[in-house]
């Protein structure tokens, strides 16, 4: 396992012409200023974008869809590819997967999207303005929850093998020996740019808080520092709808034996608004703080997984131009 491969760039866009015929792909493209994943076809292979940061969709909505009917029985789907994954998205899915694949709480519909599909990380080779992956423990290059990474140096793509899933998948579909195995060596390379991506973060986040630290900051703060950044919440969800690791969402039923999950956001007015009215969230600024409290708190206890993992698309999002690393570097004063 783990073996690495080189492949052209001309053969891999080859390689991929053959692949798109028997899955469906999905991979980031530019259009105007916004990257986003795309269904890949033959006139859009040149087009996919490589270890540029990153998507404006999380990984999660391939699982988790904003809407979705989870009783009726669907058709099986065509097996899918997902790549050009950032690592703060592979390492969301992480804690995703430990909340719908274990018990008690094991969600067939999920696992059977996880089964379907084959993900192809990517190393960031750029950073974004809000990105702070590194502040968190996660690299800037894919380590786990993925089934091969992929980085494009002067135009060959190292392909490295991650999971048994991603060994079957090159010997089943390499017919023509695109790929050849290197060694170590060859692929130093990538490791130097990972190196200086790495120290690059570091020095860009070098005064925001760690996570632990980030806990005990979330965990003490006082009322008048939620207050004061609340102000200019709107309720709009944005930050959660954006986020890879939130999961909350209602079940509705609905004619014709449908329960339809649809997404859910704290932020939202009467997210937890009970019977008789009573609604421990009713006040903007507390719906706030629990956000807060849930990433850096309450499932770090109950999960191994990172409830933040860095991608800045909370900041990105914001309506309210609410900066989370401000708030958090101001606590720390």
């Amino acid at each position: 396992m783990r073996g690495k491969y080189l492949i052209s760039k001309p053969d891999w866009d080859q390689y991929l012409y053959e692949i798109i015929t028997g899955y469906d792909v999905y991979a980031p493209l530019l259009t105007e200023k916004n990257q986003d994943y795309h269904f890949i076809q033959k006139d859009n292979v040149s087009q996919i974008v490589y270890n540029t940061p990153k998507p404006t969709t999380p990984l999660k909505t391939f699982f988790l869809p904003v809407k979705e009917n989870v009783v009726i029985e669907k058709k099986q789907a065509r097996s899918r590819i997902i790549m050009g994954i950032p690592s703060c998205d592979l390492a969301g899915l992480g804690i995703l997967d430990e909340i719908y694949l274990a018990e008690p709480y094991f969600d067939i519909v999920y696992q059977k999207n996880r089964d379907n599909t084959l993900l192809i990380g990517t190393d960031c080779f750029e950073i974004l303005e809000h990105c702070h992956c590194t502040s968190y423990g996660i690299n800037p290059y894919p380590e786990k929850y993925h089934d091969i990474s992929l980085a494009l140096v002067d135009e060959e793509v190292y392909l490295t093998v991650q999971s048994e899933k991603g060994e079957t998948f090159l010997k089943k579909t390499d017919h023509n020996g695109f790929t050849r195995e290197i060694s170590d060596k060859e692929f130093e390379k990538v490791l130097e740019k990972r190196k200086k991506i790495k120290l690059q973060l570091d020095d860009k986040n070098k005064h925001l808080p760690e996570y632990s630290k980030t806990t005990e900051l979330v965990k003490n703060a006082k009322r008048d520092i939620w207050e004061k950044y609340a102000k200019n919440c709107v309720s709009c969800g944005a930050c959660a709808a954006i986020c890879p690791t939130c999961t909350c969402f209602l079940l509705v039923d609905r004619p014709g034996f449908e329960k339809v999950r649809q997404l859910d956001a704290c932020q939202y007015p009467a997210f937890m608004r009970i019977a008789a009215g009573e609604d421990p969230l009713a006040q903007r600024h507390i719906r706030f703080r629990n956000r807060y409290l849930c990433k850096y708190l309450w499932k770090p206890e109950k999960y191994g997984s990172t409830a933040c993992t860095g991608c800045g698309r909370c900041i990105e999002a914001c309506i309210g131009n609410i900066n989370k690393n401000e708030l958090f570097i101001e606590l720390t004063t």
